[in-house]
Formats: structure tokens, C-alpha cells, sequence
């Protein structure tokens, strides 16, 4: 267990905070790009700060203090201009910097005055990347936003979002990703009981509850977080889910897939009791299927709840957000009981702490990208890296009513692909 001191410290996320001073060394994801282009404006509060994102008409995007310098008011409601954001109180005008750039009033009283020179907010960088728009909130210089393969690879991928806001602390969704021993108990034991009692079966989680159970688990660290690995089932430590495993990328990112389908799931800190679960899923395909380019990558927002008010649990994340939520908005780790399954847990706290000290102490934590050859493409490596082809993967794509299931269909069948696995099926 931890002492309510430290269950504070691994929590808070506010500036100044130990946590909060680490998480501000990364580049989090704020927002889908395709939401303003929905509408130019979104209300954004990301480690406890209230900012507004919006988008000019000359296409730069922005990330400033949501309240205006003048008489505060809330600037999600300005009018985007061709360069900055508009109040619509009285027409102040900030950059993408949070610089004032022009006070009309002001300006025409006195034309020659520079009173607009000394007002500026909070603004910080925003860049997107992979159908997300991310921005950093630390120190300068600002590192670079990692280009990870999943999120930046071009030709051959197509990609989605799936976005939920959670009730809960980022820290008790981002400590499943060291849990494996959830899997056959959380989407096999539960997930076949909700579903029965539901009217319907699940072949999936029973063959997860019967087949699939854990035997032994493992965590090594490296450069860029944690490769987490585990012998469940038939499979054995030759096989790749123990030899190669899968990555943590710290600080709040776990990458997982197989099989042509690979995702992140972003744990982003909201503040203290709420955070945006992102899963971005890409999809790569075969050098013999043609992929259109993606101009827009698609998102759609998860319902927590049933039409009766009860908490969703008919899929893999509906069952992982239930048992977050149902932990508390923040998990009170001084009344917990830890044990053998929990060895990722404690590895993963005691990684935060290092991490929080070094940078406490002025020094740089893990997983800071900075040399431009380096960021050129990133992969990390993972078990089952291949790309998608079998007609059965369409259906595996369509789990949360995929908006690109109809696209890739289309694709599979213009190439024969699909129609050449059934074949042989």
C-alpha cells in the first residue's frame, strides 16, 4: 500500500506538483483535429488548467488561457479571425501565443498607444499529428512531439478515434496497463456473467475465462517506459507475448494490437478526478491493397452508460472503464491490499517517483524526444506486428461500429483480398 502522501503525490497533477511538474515534460493529446473542423472553438482544461482551442481561418490552431485578459470572459465563445481568436465582449484579439494583438477602443483612442504590447495569457504549442491535436505545456525549449509509427505512418494505414471523458484519476487507468492478471478475470469471468445476465453469450470472454488464464508475468524497463510480458494459455516464454511483449510508453500511453490492428490508449489528465481516455486504432495494410490518403480521421465519443443508467460492460472498454470508475474519482491506494498479481503496479509507482524526483532535481525524465534523426519514424516494437488482410478482422474492426469498416471492405473487395482469404478460410 502507500501512504496517503504519496497516493497525493502519484494524483495531483496541478502546476507545481510533483506529478504535475513531470507530466508537463511530455506532449499530451487535447482534442480530435476533426472537431474543429466540426467547430472552431473547444472549451479544454488539461492538468487542471482551463484553456480554450480554436482554429483562425488562415488554419493555425491554438491553445490559450480560456478567459479573456480583459474582463474574463470565457473564450471558447470568441470569434476565430484570420489570425487569432476574438472576444466577442469587447473585440480584444489573442495570437496563438496568448499575445493581445489588437483593443479596438483602446487603438482608437489613442493610435499611437502600446497598452496591447503588455497584456498576454497563457498559450501554449499545438501541433497535430495522427488525427489528434497535441499540445505541451512544460519548460522551454519544448521537446519534439514523438512520431510514432502508429500515429504517423502514412501510406498503408488508415485510422480512428474512440474518445471518453472518465470521472475518475488518470493514475487508475494508466495502472491496468501493468495489470495483466485482469484480463481472463475482468473480460473473461465478468464479461461472460454480464452477458448472460443481459440475455445474450460471449464467446470471447468464456474462452478468455477458461483458456486463457495467466501462469507468470514480467516487467523490464526501457528507454521508453515498460515492456510488459505474461504466459497465459498454451503459450510459453518462446512465445512472442513473453519474448517480445508489449510497451508502456511512458508517462500515460499503453500501445497494444496484433494482427494489422495496432493502438494507443492515451490516459490524459484532465485534473485531479477526471481524465480523456483516448484509443487511437490504426489499421495497416497489405503493399498490394490500395489506401486512399485520410484527410479526416474519424472519432466517435464511447457511452459510459446503458439507456437504464447503469454502467456500460458489453465490450473490452466498457469493462475497463467500469472498474476505474468504480474505484472512485481517486483510488484511495492507503486502504489497498496488494499481491502477487500486483508486481506491475509497484514497478510502474516506483518509475514514477524516480521520474518525479529527477525532474525535481533539474534533470530530464525518460522518454524525451529531441534529436530530430531519431524522430524521423519511431516504432516500438511488440508482439504479433503484421499487417491486416483476413475478412475476419473486418468484423473484429466493426466492434465499437467502426466508421471505416464500410471503406476497408470496399478496399479489400476492389483488390480481391478479402474474397481470397474467405477462400481459404
Amino acid at each position: 500500500m502507500l501512504s496517503i502522501k504519496a497516493n497525493e503525490e502519484l494524483t495531483n497533477v496541478d502546476a507545481g506538483t510533483p506529478m504535475g511538474e513531470l507530466m508537463r515534460r511530455y506532449w499530451h493529446p487535447i482534442a480530435a483535429a476533426a472537431e474543429l473542423d466540426e467547430k472552431p472553438t473547444k472549451p479544454v482544461r488539461l492538468l487542471g488548467e482551463d484553456l480554450v482551442l480554436y482554429k483562425d481561418k488562415s488554419g493555425t490552431v491554438g491553445l490559450i488561457d480560456r478567459f479573456c485578459p480583459h474582463r474574463r470572459v470565457d473564450l471558447s465563445y470568441g470569434i476565430p479571425e484570420e489570425n487569432g481568436l476574438r472576444c466577442m465582449y469587447h473585440g480584444w484579439m489573442m495570437d496563438e501565443t496568448g499575445q493581445c494583438v489588437e483593443q479596438p477602443f483602446e487603438e482608437t483612442v489613442r493610435p499611437d498607444g502600446r497598452f496591447k504590447e503588455k497584456v498576454r495569457i497563457a498559450g501554449y504549442p499545438a501541433q497535430e499529428l495522427g488525427g489528434l491535436i497535441f499540445t505541451y505545456m512544460g519548460p522551454q525549449p519544448a521537446p519534439l512531439l514523438p512520431n510514432y509509427d502508429i500515429l504517423a505512418q502514412k501510406n498503408g494505414v488508415l485510422r480512428e478515434l474512440f474518445v471518453a471523458e472518465l470521472p475518475v484519476n488518470w493514475l487508475q487507468c494508466m495502472e491496468n496497463s501493468v495489470d495483466p492478471v485482469h484480463l481472463e478475470w475482468l473480460h473473461g469471468v465478468y464479461g461472460a456473467w454480464s452477458a448472460k445476465l443481459e440475455g445474450r453469450r460471449d464467446a470471447v470472454a468464456e474462452s478468455l475465462a477458461i483458456y486463457d488464464r495467466h501462469k507468470e508475468i514480467g516487467f523490464d524497463q526501457f528507454e521508453r517506459g515498460i515492456i510488459k510480458r505474461r504466459v497465459y494459455g498454451n503459450t510459453t516464454k518462446e512465445s512472442p507475448i513473453w519474448s517480445v511483449g508489449h510497451p508502456l510508453l511512458f508517462p500515460n500511453i499503453l500501445q497494444q494490437g496484433g494482427g494489422g490492428r495496432y493502438f494507443f490508449q492515451f490516459r490524459v489528465p484532465i485534473d485531479d478526478e477526471h481524465t480523456w481516455h483516448v484509443e487511437l486504432t490504426s489499421y495497416w495494410f497489405p503493399t498490394d491493397v490500395e489506401v486512399p490518403a485520410q484527410d479526416v480521421v474519424p472519432y466517435s465519443q464511447i457511452e459510459l452508460t446503458r439507456p437504464d443508467g447503469h454502467w456500460r460492460s458489453d465490450d473490452t472498454m466498457a469493462q475497463d472503464h467500469i472498474v476505474w470508475i468504480l474505484q472512485g474519482a481517486i483510488m484511495d491506494r492507503s486502504a489497498e491490499t496488494l499481491g502477487e498479481s500486483d508486481r506491475g503496479l509497484i514497478f510502474y509507482r516506483k518509475m514514477l517517483s524516480e521520474q518525479m524526483q529527477i525532474v525535481m532535481d533539474g534533470g530530464e525524465p525518460i522518454n524525451i524526444v529531441r534529436d530530430v534523426n531519431e524522430n524521423v519514424m519511431i516504432h516500438v516494437e511488440q508482439e504479433g506486428w503484421t499487417t491486416l488482410g483476413k475478412t475476419s478482422d473486418i468484423d473484429e474492426i466493426a466492434r465499437y461500429g467502426s466508421k471505416l469498416k464500410p471503406l476497408i471492405q470496399e478496399m479489400l473487395d476492389k483488390t480481391g483480398y478479402a474474397s481470397k482469404e474467405s477462400a481459404t478460410a
